[in-house]
């Protein structure tokens, strides 16, 4: 991967989200996904609280609940469906999924976890440079294997293993868009 020559930044801190029910939240994160809570806060005036998970390398998922935030809106808050099951566009400045980075050697055995548990995942994606950026089956090519599934406020999570280092010469050659859909120079 490449280097940062501005910011020596060390990964994520955390990402917040807001949930709908934090009781349920604890529940799915701790106890499906064994994420360990590691801070909790009751916030000042009755304004809501404020969870942190461990997700590994010191770094957290936290979560908010308000009492009177609005509800989530499939297809603008959040993708409406999982990968290979739908349509995923969700609405600018939104956060369409959040990828856990998992050992590949572990990865099946994740995925079966999850089924077992009563978690609907979506099929297992090996995305590759192919025209349809998913191979058929497994092969060298491959530079991330995942699978998507929903938390309970339907929030797209993701269990991704890398399949070789990024950043070759042929991993950037995709020129950004601009807002009216015109390649551009950067």
């Amino acid at each position: 991967m490449g280097s940062n020559e501005k910011f020596e930044l060390r990964g994520v801190n955390h990402v917040a989200l807001v949930s709908s029910d934090m009781a349920r939240t604890v529940r799915f994160y701790r106890d499906v996904l064994g994420m360990p809570l590691v801070k909790t806060l009751d916030l000042p005036g009755g304004m809501g609280q404020h969870f942190f998970f461990d997700i590994g390398n010191n770094d957290c998922l936290a979560f908010f609940w308000f009492p009177h935030a609005a509800a989530a809106q499939p297809g603008v808050s959040n993708p409406a469906a999982l990968p290979g099951v739908g349509d995923i566009a969700s609405a600018h400045a939104s956060m369409n999924h959040l990828a856990f980075d998992v050992p590949l050697e572990r990865f099946e055995e994740y995925r079966q976890k999850l089924i077992d548990a009563g978690v609907a995942v979506s099929p297992v994606l090996d995305h590759d440079d192919s025209p349809d950026q998913v191979a058929r089956v497994f092969h060298e090519g491959v530079f991330v294997r995942s699978f998507y599934f929903f938390d309970p406020d339907g929030v797209m999570l993701e269990f991704a293993s890398w399949c070789r280092d990024m950043g070759r010469p042929s991993d950037v050659t995709a020129k950004p868009v601009d807002a009216s859909g015109e390649p551009v120079e950067v």
